[in-house]
């Protein structure tokens, strides 16, 4: 039986969330965001400064692509998404540090992060109830 310490542990090695992803972008810790969706959904928006590497390109792109040694973060749509977790285990099998952002794009635009679309790069407003979540869990 897994210890509850090593199982979250490893969790928060192979996971990471939209505040913390923004944190670490702030302080330019050298993170590679990897935006794991279809063509259609990287056209409607987007982490701002991401890259898109559809999952199913990882394999042959990401050694071409990607310093070795990159701290690589991947995301796809929402938390009912796998994407993330196909791209992850993508990044993984090259040997990349990889994590998934959990909540996805989805928690990052409801969290009023940066979003980089054909019109540039803006922030839409903060949901509310993310908003005050954050704020609560931050105290």
């Amino acid at each position: 039986m897994i210890d509850r310490t090593d199982y979250y542990a490893a969790k928060l090695a192979y996971e990471t969330d939209a505040s913390d992803v923004y944190a670490a972008l702030g302080a330019e810790d050298g993170i590679v965001i990897i935006d794991v969706r279809s063509d259609e959904a990287w056209a409607q928006g987007r982490v701002a400064g991401a890259t898109h590497m559809h999952y199913s390109e990882i394999a042959d792109r990401a050694p071409a692509e990607i310093p070795a040694g990159s701290a690589v973060v991947v995301y796809c749509w929402s938390p009912g998404c796998n994407a993330g977790a196909k791209g992850a285990l993508e990044f993984a099998k090259l040997g990349y540090a990889v994590r998934e952002m959990i909540g996805g794009f989805e928690y990052w635009v409801r969290e009023g992060y940066p979003v980089e679309d054909a019109d540039g790069v803006h922030r839409r407003p903060v949901d509310p109830l993310i908003g005050i979540a954050r704020i609560r869990s931050r105290a």
